[in-house]
């Protein structure tokens, strides 16, 4: 069988739509209870539940021979996997986002003489963004609430995922800049790709192949 890893949260319930549209997960699969492994011998997938940010390394590393996974995990973690198809579901904009009134009237900061603060759980990819544009920040880590940090003055702005900006505007915050396009991706881990090549392919042209007719709804 083959290791699939999908990702718990906010692209759990479509990657399992979309497998199951695909014929490729029992139409009983079911995403609750406690168990994180399941294995569908007649389908030849065993099912690995984790949080998100860790798909991208069990895949790296081999634990499991395919994953989905947000394309903002990738920009973030830059894992050595193989990215063959974007599912085209999942959806949303990474965006530096400030509140709305400082945009309109900018004014001088209380900490003008201090670099700017910028709240992410994308260290990576702000300081990337922000080195490009040869602006020096202060980056500050959270992994939650990252909308308030303006609010409480703990940043001056914050780069986050916003689907469809109605988070950012019930906190009074507004885009800045759209730093990237994401959405849900197939990744593939780089030895699985030579040793297991015949099953992986049969998968993998499956996916692209439900994909781009357009006869599986996306969800």
């Amino acid at each position: 069988m083959l290791t699939l890893a999908l990702s718990k949260g906010r692209l759990l319930t479509p990657s399992v739509a979309f497998l199951k549209a695909l014929k490729m997960l029992p139409e009983g699969f079911s995403d609750g209870g406690r168990s994180l492994v399941f294995d569908f011998p007649k389908y030849g997938l065993r099912i690995l539940l984790l949080r998100a940010s860790d798909v991208p390394t069990y895949v790296e590393y081999g634990a499991a021979d395919m994953g989905i996974v947000g394309s903002d995990l990738l920009m973030e973690q830059m894992r050595d996997v193989y990215e063959p198809v974007d599912l085209g579901f999942g959806r949303c904009r990474l965006v530096l986002a400030a509140l709305a009134d400082s945009i309109k009237q900018p004014r001088v900061p209380k900490r003008a003489h201090l670099k700017p603060r910028v709240a992410t759980k994308y260290p990576n990819i702000t300081e990337r963004y922000f080195s490009e544009r040869g602006l020096p920040i202060e980056i500050v880590k959270l992994y939650g609430s990252i909308e308030i940090a303006p609010l409480v003055g703990v940043s001056d702005q914050i780069v986050d995922l916003s689907a469809t900006g109605e988070t950012l505007r019930a906190h009074g915050l507004a885009v800045v800049d759209q730093i990237a396009d994401c959405s849900a991706r197939l990744i593939v881990n780089r030895a699985s790709h030579k040793i297991k090549y015949p099953a992986l392919l049969k998968k993998v042209e499956a996916i692209k192949h439900g994909v781009a007719s357009g006869k599986i709804p996306l969800p």
